[in-house]
């Protein structure tokens, strides 16, 4: 019997989770720092500033936990892909091993919060294994170990997994972790409470300005926040001072959640073979729930979003064998041109915001690092990690290329959707079906929801005017060019656009 796919996107993480919710910010405020992000580095950077005593404001545009920390995989680890021969190849062996300690400190900061408030998250110590099945991806294992060697990062080659299936090598890497990071941050939420931090939801930043020295918030609703540091954690920056849209693009990855009928015993997986998968396992109602994921592209790029999710569960069947997917989900990701986040201030001429972006798929433990940047340098006006995580940095080789790249790409896309001529009108969709359409003689984007009532927007995105496509996996209108998301109604999901689409049709 062939397994079929839950109907509806749903994350594990946030299903049946209480968590609580704030009201919208309805006045103008004051306060030593605005937090803008709602996710676990807004979280975590919150809490960690209120404990040194700063009165803190923490703002949301959708309602907390609700975007990429609540559709992660949720592991805490520095072992991110083959990767550190690379970083030791452009940033030196140095900033590679930096890189590598900033990790293990925000992982550290993250397991001893745990364990002051006793917080039941599924925290669970694992080894994080990179393993690969062919020759080509057994010579890249060899390598990135041979710069584990190099950086005295603890690891080591091994030949067999508790993964069912055969493989050329794997490398380890010591001390690493999972977690249930709702369950967490829940925890922390109510401590940010006990520490007098002013919480806001639906309440969205458009842009900061200069108040007398000090920086000013304003909000879509006409209020501001006013503040010594308005810091963005967001996973795009709400106020793009840098180009930071030109420096960094976006990748969509899936996840489904299911019950095997063969398990892993340990361990956090990831494939260095093409297309990477990535396997964990997490504990679920006295059983194991194992999670797979992988398949990333660029947004509105590729085939329909549902083909992402049946490759993956393709993969599971051959691999592990299915009882039953229970959950399916998808993510967003930013990353910056040289694979390094930036965490600091957003430009090198303004020391009022402070930035963290372009995580890849890794903001766990880096989530907490950038709550430590931040603390260093608006306590100390420095800190051991900004030079390799300034977000004013331009490492030369790769990022001219990447740049140079993502920016044809983007020139691509942008002509494509001008001269595309759609086939459909609104009047051919069936329930739940989206598609970009002919409407009054233009293109537009149109959805029937399964009550049969239509939704039509213009599918122009808000931020450079790049044609949206449709995502039939998470019904939202996607940007091909910088990753912007909208709802039917033309709302923002992500940004970079902070504007939303025009409605055609009510």
């Amino acid at each position: 019997m062939t397994t079929q796919l839950p109907q509806s996107s749903e994350s594990y993480w946030l299903e049946s989770t209480n968590i609580p919710r704030f009201p919208e910010l309805n006045e103008d405020i004051d306060v030593e720092i605005a937090i803008i992000g709602g996710g676990i580095t807004g979280i975590t950077t919150a809490y960690v500033l209120a404990k040194e005593g700063f009165n803190v404001a923490l703002i949301d545009g959708d309602t907390l936990m609700n975007g990429t920390t609540g559709h992660t995989t949720a592991k805490i680890s520095a072992q991110h892909g083959i990767f550190y021969d690379e970083l030791i190849q452009h940033f030196g062996e140095e900033k590679a091993r930096l890189y590598y300690d900033a990790n293990m400190e925000g992982l550290n900061l993250i397991k001893s919060i745990i364990q002051e408030h006793q917080i039941q998250c599924d925290f669970i110590s694992e080894e994080a294994i990179l393993y690969t099945q062919s020759e080509d991806g057994l010579k890249k294992v060899e390598k990135e170990m041979e710069a584990y060697e190099k950086l005295n990062i603890p690891g080591e080659i091994i030949y067999k997994t508790s993964l069912p299936f055969d493989i050329k090598a794997a490398i380890t890497m010591k001390n690493q972790a999972q977690f249930h990071p709702v369950n967490y941050l829940k925890v922390l939420v109510d401590e940010l409470k006990k520490l007098g931090v002013q919480i806001f939801e639906n309440t969205t930043a458009q842009e900061v300005s200069d108040a007398d020295g000090r920086a000013k918030v304003i909000l879509r609703n006409g209020h501001s926040v006013t503040c010594d540091y308005a810091i963005s954690c967001t996973h795009f920056p709400f106020h793009d001072e840098g180009f930071y849209f030109a420096r960094m693009y976006y990748e969509r990855s899936y996840v489904i959640g299911l019950l095997p009928e063969k398990m892993i015993d340990s361990g956090m997986y990831l494939s260095v073979d093409s297309p990477t998968r990535s396997v964990r396992y997490t504990p679920y109602k006295g059983q194991k729930l194992l999670l797979i994921s992988g398949d990333h592209h660029k947004p509105g790029q590729g085939p329909p979003p549902l083909t992402h999710y049946e490759n993956l569960k393709t993969f599971a069947e051959n691999a592990f064998g299915i009882k039953q997917i229970v959950y399916k989900w998808s993510a967003q990701d930013l990353s910056t041109l040289d694979k390094v986040p930036y965490i600091g201030f957003l430009t090198n001429t303004n020391s009022r915001v402070l930035v963290a972006t372009g995580f890849r798929k890794w903001g766990m433990a880096h989530s907490a690092i950038s709550a430590l940047i931040f603390k260093d340098l608006i306590l100390h006006g420095k800190s051991k990690y900004e030079h390799l995580y300034t977000p004013s940095r331009f490492v030369s080789d790769p990022s001219i290329k990447r740049l140079i790249q993502a920016n044809i790409d983007v020139a691509k896309h942008l002509v494509k959707g001008k001269f595309e001529k759609p086939e459909k009108t609104p009047e051919d969709l069936k329930n739940d079906e989206g598609a970009v359409v002919v409407y009054k003689g233009k293109r537009a984007g149109a959805y029937r929801d399964q009550n049969g009532n239509l939704h039509i927007v213009d599918t122009t995105c808000t931020h450079l005017g790049c044609e949206l496509e449709w995502n039939n996996g998470e019904r939202t209108w996607d940007c091909p060019c910088h990753g912007s998301r909208f709802t039917i109604d033309g709302d923002v999901v992500e940004g970079p656009a902070n504007k939303p689409l025009k409605k055609l049709h009510e």
